[in-house]
């Protein structure tokens, strides 16, 4: 009998702990903070990357249900000459009409957050997300960020296939990957190809109003079309390691070679729009170009290596640190950098208020300099309340909405009207609270989408919105010529 209830006990404490493992890995309370935790949720108890894999059938079996369709509405076309579509398909060449568009993106978590392009979701209404199951859902756009062209969005949905998160700087040149998206509607077409290139600039962000773009493209010979973009770039062992965004072409349609963010820079992109709903960036405070053979000789350098600092921007970072004009950056935080798209997406990495070790070449020395970076209005904090950022425009104070309002106004997007000063807001009696969701039959999403929208408006403009108490509500709003 005293064995038996030995071996009883022994059971009973097995059991206890089996199941303390399990609710510690299961049933945990704490949200993770970050994608990646997210992602490591799952793979405590899968072992979904196994060893690196030659046949292209397993790794597109693994990818091929985590690519969604991304189907868009843009409701309107009043600011067409604008809209910047590098790689996007849209089905209606009427511009006056509401138009359907067609893209890609990538599930990243097994909740639901997937990450795509911004041009893809850009002007939408609204946002239909379709599996490779063909199950269909309305998405929420938790954030966007032009200067990387990504954007996160979020459907309600439990236990989704989705892809792990590889290495793109570990990517070698020569090396085997696979694109997978929806060209042309056409869904689930998978395309395989090698690394052509890393580290490409094309300059097509910059040229489409980004102040702070980043290209540090990966090239592959991956043959994508229109309606690829924001589709996965997936390395051998069944990774995400970029997200397809342009393509090199003078008809639209494939030439040969294809461009990716790399996802070691989308992650923390990605990362900042689901804790933040916007990107915190860090900035280095200096001008950069290139090192080309020709500034060598014009500089008198004995090698063409690092990036050159033609200035330094006063007070900044770099300033501070007692970086100078014509300095030469070699590394990062131990990261050599010989372009200057790859010093761009190193910094891009860290947070205002981060220390980085800086390595310079100064009249043929090296030199180190540790500099506190700066978000872009000079402060060395993160501001985590995404609603404290304000932007006024015709006397009004427009702040951006947290996740958890929106989901309380039960509204996709929003900017809420905290300040009513002498304007036209106030003559309308627009009341402070009012949350504006579209301005003349265009969503907004952030404070800098209002500013924009008013900054060139004239005459009548439709004000559309919920009051504090979730009623929807309509204005029109009278902007008088200068």
């Amino acid at each position: 009998m005293k064995r038996l209830l030995g071996i009883f006990a022994i059971a009973m404490l097995g059991g206890v702990v089996a199941l303390g493992i399990n609710n510690y890995f299961f049933t945990s309370s704490s949200e993770p903070q970050s994608i990646e935790e997210k992602q490591q949720v799952r793979f405590t108890n899968q072992e979904l990357i196994e060893s690196a894999q030659s046949d292209f059938v397993e790794v597109a079996s693994r990818a091929t249900p985590t690519v969604v369709h991304i189907k868009t509405t843009v409701e309107t076309a009043s600011n067409q000459g604008e809209f910047f579509d590098p790689f996007g398909f849209f089905e209606s060449p009427n511009y006056n009409m509401p138009r359907q568009g067609s893209g890609s993106g990538v599930l990243i978590t097994g909740d639901g957050y997937i990450a795509t392009n911004n041009h893809v979701i850009e002007g939408a209404g609204k946002i239909e997300v379709i599996l490779n199951d063909k199950r269909s859902y309305d998405a929420e756009l938790i954030g966007r960020d032009p200067e990387t062209d990504l954007a996160l969005l979020k459907i309600e949905e439990k236990e989704l296939p989705f892809l792990s998160f590889g290495n793109s700087d570990d990517l070698n040149i020569g090396e085997w990957v696979i694109a997978v998206g929806n060209p042309f509607n056409l869904t689930s077409t998978v395309t395989a190809g090698i690394v052509s290139a890393k580290g490409r600039n094309i300059n097509l962000l910059r040229q489409n109003g980004g102040e702070y773009a980043i290209e540090n493209f990966i090239q592959t010979d991956a043959a994508v079309n229109p309606g690829n973009s924001g589709g996965a770039l997936v390395n051998t062992t069944g990774e995400l390691i970029g997200i397809n965004t342009a393509i090199a072409s003078r008809t639209g349609s494939y030439a040969g070679y294809s461009f990716a963010v790399p996802v070691n820079l989308a992650k923390k992109i990605l990362d900042d729009l689901l804790k933040y709903g916007e990107v915190k960036r860090a900035i280095l405070g200096v001008r950069i170009q290139d090192i080309t053979a020709e500034l060598a000789d014009e500089l008198g350098l004995k090698e063409i290596e690092g990036v050159y600092i033609p200035d330094v921007v006063e007070d900044g970072a770099a300033d501070e640190a007692g970086i100078k004009k014509g300095d030469i950056i070699l590394s990062i935080d131990e990261h050599e950098v010989n372009k200057a798209s790859e010093l761009q997406e190193e910094i891009s990495k860290y947070y205002p208020g981060d220390k980085v070790t800086v390595k310079l070449n100064r009249d043929e020395k090296t030199i180190e300099k540790t500099v506190q970076l700066k978000s872009k209005d000079g402060s060395t904090k993160i501001v985590t309340e995404v609603n404290r950022e304000e932007k006024k425009a015709l006397g009004g104070v427009f702040e951006n909405l947290s996740r958890d309002e929106k989901l309380e106004l039960k509204v996709r997007n929003g900017v809420r009207l905290a300040e009513v000063n002498k304007g036209p807001f106030r003559d309308k009696g627009i009341p402070e609270g009012f949350v504006i969701t579209h301005i003349d039959k265009n969503r907004v999403y952030t404070t800098s989408d209002v500013v924009k929208a008013l900054e060139s408006k004239k005459g009548t403009v439709l004000i559309e919105g919920v009051m504090s108490n979730g009623e929807e509500e309509a204005f029109a709003l009278r902007i008088d010529e200068d």
